[in-house]
């Protein structure tokens, strides 16, 4: 299922944060201390806390309301003006100063971090209890700053007439009984247990999970295993969601991600498994676009902005992964079609590829430039539907749509280091191979699965014969 541009609103309730970045490089030490001595400062805001949360899931277009305790002094203000638009503020009384959290990075990688401020929710409000009352689908983003305290008989009246989602702090209250979902670290869902539990194997966190599930009284948990994926229980069967590649990016808010967009998901229906696999996709994403460093992100014109008034899919998210993985020093991967009736053929070829680098991008032909290929009648499946199941297989990592006949004009734009296409192709078939050597890529041929078309898939359809 698609991860970031459902329709449900979601309510965000939990601890807004002001998060801080102080950037340059360090190549020298101090002469009066033994410390690093940071170079070119720059410095970038963002929101944090549930205030990122709300955020990422509201920059695919999601409508969403945030419940949070801010106030009006100085942090405050620069949350309120990060999140707006976007974001619907639902303010609760703030007893201080908003947290800050600055970490000094050098190398891209933090050298300290930096707390101040120690602001609490102070009470609730009418407007924030409307909020709940009304909500169809609610993420908890619990930083134990008390508003999920303030709000917890509203959240528990609910938790079993609405989707509820609980991401939980060890140094906040439980999740509210009847939650839907809850997403612990694998460090916290330790905590939570409060004893030895032994290695870090699965079966230990498989162990763990459903221990949680049982003492919380929660529909599943899904415990986050970082690189590895994430773990789901429901208090009998565990299921492993892997992740489709590791990153070794700023991990710093993929919690929040992962927990925003299995929230919006299970609001639009998805079932748990669904939910998790396109959290586990999405975390993967936010880390491979460069984590919290580049989590806001500035308005795109409306020429960078894809197919379709809708949000149903932004080229630019495309374009920008492959500029952040090849800066990353990884390889960027595109494989190109029309991808009408999706099929084993397909999927084959689409996992091959993404095992040959750190990303793979679909470069997806528009309804116009199928028709115009394939003919009147096609193709079967409109734009937006293709999309969204591309980006549901986790071996996909972004699609960008292109009105051409090919897609010499985005693979420019790509620069991919390897081109793929399956093997009913040629090399000499691939218009676009001539330009990838003029900056060092590739075009390969994978294996193909034999007899599988959409066009094959289609004509048998009409015909009521089933594929072989």
């Amino acid at each position: 299922m698609d991860d970031t541009h459902g329709t449900t609103p979601l309510v965000v309730v939990g601890d807004a944060l002001l998060d801080r970045d102080l950037t340059g490089t360090a190549e020298r030490l101090a002469p009066d201390a033994p410390v690093p001595v940071l170079d070119g400062c720059t410095e970038h805001l963002r929101p944090g806390g549930a205030a990122l949360a709300a955020y990422l899931a509201a920059r695919g277009g999601r409508p969403v309301t945030l419940v949070a305790a801010l106030g009006t002094d100085p942090a405050s203000l620069q949350v309120r003006a990060l999140l707006e638009p976007l974001v619907t503020l639902v303010p609760l009384p703030l007893d201080g100063e908003l947290p800050e959290k600055t970490r000094v990075m050098a190398g891209g990688r933090p050298v300290v971090r930096l707390d101040r401020g120690s602001g609490r929710a102070s009470g609730t409000a009418d407007a924030a209890r409307r909020a709940v009352a009304g909500a169809a689908a609610v993420l908890v983003a619990d930083y134990a700053r008390g508003a999920a305290d303030a709000l917890r008989g509203e959240l528990a009246s609910r938790a079993r007439g609405t989707t509820l989602v609980w991401d939980p702090h060890p140094r906040g209250g439980p999740p509210v009984p009847g939650t839907r979902l809850v997403t612990p670290t694998d460090e916290e869902a330790r905590r939570f247990i409060g004893r030895n539990t032994g290695g870090d194997d699965l079966q230990t966190a498989a162990r763990i999970a459903a221990e949680l599930v049982r003492s919380w009284q929660a529909a599943g948990v899904a415990v986050t295993l970082g690189a590895r994926g994430a773990l789901l229980s429901d208090g009998d069967s565990p299921l492993l969601v892997p992740a489709a590649a590791r990153y070794g990016g700023d991990a710093c808010g993929a919690g929040d991600c992962f927990a925003a967009t299995a929230a919006g998901l299970l609001g639009d229906g998805a079932l748990p498994a669904e939910a998790v696999q396109g959290a586990v996709a999405a975390a993967g994403r936010y880390v491979a676009e460069g984590g919290a460093s580049t989590a806001v992100r500035s308005p795109l014109p409306d020429e960078d902005r894809g197919p379709g008034a809708d949000g149903t899919a932004t080229d630019h998210d495309g374009i920008e992964l492959a500029r952040r993985v090849r800066a990353a020093g990884g390889t960027v991967v595109a494989a190109g079609g029309c991808f009408d009736l999706l099929h084993a053929g397909h999927v084959s070829m689409l996992q091959q590829a993404r095992g040959i680098g750190d990303c793979l991008i679909v470069c997806l032909n528009s309804d116009t430039s199928v028709r115009r290929r394939k003919g009147p009648s096609r193709p079967v499946n409109p734009l937006p539907d293709r999309i969204r199941v591309l980006r549901a297989l986790q071996c996909v990592d972004a699609v960008v749509a292109f009105d051409e006949d090919t897609p010499e004009q985005v693979v420019d734009r790509l620069r991919p280091h390897v081109w793929v296409k399956g093997g009913d192709y040629s090399v000499e078939q691939m218009p676009e191979a001539a330009q990838l050597s003029a900056w060092g890529g590739q075009a390969v041929l994978l294996p193909y699965v034999d007899g599988r078309s959409s066009t094959l898939l289609a004509t048998r359809a009409a015909a009521g014969r089933r594929v072989p």
